[in-house]
């Protein structure tokens, strides 16, 4: 079933960009984070974000990365295994005149085994019943994290994964039939 074209929408809520909206593409599995979700978790990561290096993994409409972006962050990958996502992302860079990230066309696993890359900051909210979070902690240890890195996740209410051993819960909500968490990854 399509959707309203105007629920093809979110706006981002901090920063350079505030109030500025974006579109996503026409796809029942993209599912932004809820503005309340979004405020929350960058009121946690508010001392974190200027100049950081983030992974936004899964990134559908790309709310997440485009939120760190507009506060102050010095590069995001965006990593999207759809391809309209993936135009739709680069579209979105190219009218914001953002220079530095990048949207890479893979699986999230695939992306994390082939990349060097260490990031401070990473997003892990796939499509909800198709995150297998461990293996997705287990790609990101040691080597894709920078020292002090956060992680932060998103899952349907109730489904919540069990973090790896040496990480650190820091903080949880709760929004409607949304739960996300913020942990402090393991590094080498």
């Amino acid at each position: 079933m399509r959707r309203n074209r105007k629920q093809n929408l979110f706006r981002i809520i901090g920063g350079q960009w505030r109030s500025r909206r974006l579109t996503f593409p026409d796809n029942e599995t993209i599912r932004p984070s809820p503005d309340r979700v979004r405020e929350t978790l960058f009121n946690w990561l508010r001392s974190s974000t200027e100049g950081a290096r983030c992974l936004d993994l899964f990134a559908g409409s790309g709310a997440l990365g485009f939120e760190v972006l507009s506060r102050g962050a010095g590069r995001v990958v965006f990593v999207d295994h759809n391809p309209a996502v993936v135009r739709t992302i680069r579209d979105h860079l190219s009218l914001l005149s953002v220079e530095g990230s990048e949207v890479i066309r893979s699986d999230a696993l695939k992306y994390l085994g082939a990349s060097s890359e260490r990031f401070d900051i990473v997003f892990l909210d796939p499509p909800f019943g198709d995150g297998n979070f461990t293996e997705l902690f287990a790609a990101l240890v040691p080597d894709r994290l920078k020292p002090g890195a956060r992680v932060y996740i998103e899952h349907a209410a109730g489904a919540r994964p069990e973090p790896p051993k040496g990480w650190d819960l820091l903080r949880s909500g709760r929004a409607g039939k949304v739960e996300f968490h913020l942990l402090a990854g393991e590094t080498e």
